[in-house]
């Protein structure tokens, strides 16, 4: 079976744009895979057309070998844009694999050790400002099912946090959890932005609410202050979403820098990449929580790695999405008390119409993070996706 084209499609989503490749063999069995990269779609799609012309011919059940050659042959290998492209390939040639052989892409990698992973709830704030407001949308999130919210408090911040974004931040977290009343885990995220100190002051603020994490407290690139931060923070730090492949995770686990890593299938490589780097933290005793905020058939492929390994504990998921993303994607993932099913069907267990995705092209987006409009990650009218 024999690979014969490598076809990137772009979808707006609104405050971003899901980046598919459609793989296609002489069978007719295609695959998908999801290259999702802020802010850089276009050139991530060009990235997977450069790759095409490596692995057009070859055999798709080849999946280990092409990986490995196409990486041999990039002499400027890694970051962001390459590890997105060969991460969506390898995910779209699983997808054919399963398909070919009828069976899930878990059962070609060792069978499944659980039914369904818990999730917690991101995009479940959508244009929340004040903390009244972040409580109510915290109800709904909580009657929907969710075991975990996790949000960004800190407004437009970056590196220091004045004393009124402290104040604020506070009052959401303490809003939220009095509604939470201990159903559900805290999750804050710090989106990579402060610096050492002011990591240590929120730390300080969040240690009275018993949050589960304090997720990228210090923006990427110093792994050594990151440690810093961990050793001396009350509340766990998650990290780890902007490494990419198991090379750069080397170093993470032996600076002790978090205490949860948070792998990217996407960023990272792939299915195997993610997979292989749960088993690194697995020998840390670190647990791995998938950094999932893309699109479906991301989170389909990283249903298949947390079937896999027991150490995969939690798993991020879009709650909320644009109302057009059942149009465009079939998700065979079910949604029960805060746990997602792992997919049965052969393959990945997600396919995506093309027609119904060109009515949603690509659109160009500004990074939102330091602007104020940080919880506008999707249209006031979002439903959930994923609800009990």
């Amino acid at each position: 079976m024999k690979i014969t084209a490598l076809t990137p499609y772009i979808c707006d989503c609104f405050r971003t744009n899901w980046v598919f490749l459609k793989v296609e063999t002489d069978e007719g069995i295609y695959g998908w895979g999801e290259a999702s990269l802020e802010y850089r779609e276009q050139t991530v799609a060009e990235a997977m057309v450069e790759i095409g012309r490596s692995v057009i011919g070859r055999n798709a059940g080849d999946i280990q070998s092409i990986w490995d050659d196409v990486n041999r042959e990039v002499y400027y290998r890694g970051g962001p844009v390459y590890m997105s492209a060969l991460g969506a390939v390898e995910m779209a040639l699983w997808d054919i694999k399963g398909k070919a052989l009828g069976v899930p892409v878990y059962e070609l990698l060792g069978g499944k050790v659980r039914d369904g992973i818990q999730c917690y709830a991101n995009a479940w704030f959508t244009g929340a400002r004040k903390p009244e407001e972040f409580a109510e949308k915290a109800k709904v999130a909580i009657e929907s099912g969710y075991k975990g919210l996790k949000w960004d408090p800190f407004g437009k911040s970056y590196l220091d946090a004045s004393p009124e974004v402290m104040k604020t931040a506070e009052a959401c977290v303490a809003a939220v959890a009095e509604v939470v009343d201990g159903r559900a885990e805290l999750l804050i995220e710090g989106h990579g932005r402060f610096n050492v100190p002011t990591a240590k002051r929120i730390s300080d603020m969040l240690s009275a609410f018993n949050v589960a994490w304090f997720e990228e407290p210090l923006p990427p690139g110093n792994l050594e202050a990151l440690a810093d931060v961990r050793r001396y923070s009350r509340v766990p730090i998650a990290a780890g979403e902007r490494l990419y492949s198991r090379w750069e995770y080397i170093p993470f686990f032996e600076a002790k820098a978090a205490d949860f890593v948070q792998a990217d299938v996407i960023h990272a490589g792939g299915i195997l990449e993610l997979r292989r780097i749960a088993d690194m933290a697995e020998a840390h005793y670190i647990p791995c929580c998938p950094h999932n905020p893309c699109g479906p058939v991301a989170n389909a492929a990283t249903l298949h790695v947390a079937a896999l390994s027991n150490n995969v504990i939690r798993l991020e998921t879009m709650a909320t999405d644009v109302n057009w993303r059942k149009d465009v994607a079939r998700e065979d993932a079910e949604f029960a008390d805060g746990f997602l099913t792992i997919p049965n069907t052969p393959g990945l267990g997600v396919d995506i119409d093309i027609e119904a995705m060109k009515e949603h092209p690509y659109q160009p987006r500004a990074l939102r993070h330091y602007d104020g409009t940080l919880t506008d990650i999707r249209p006031q009218d979002s439903g959930y996706i994923f609800k009990n």
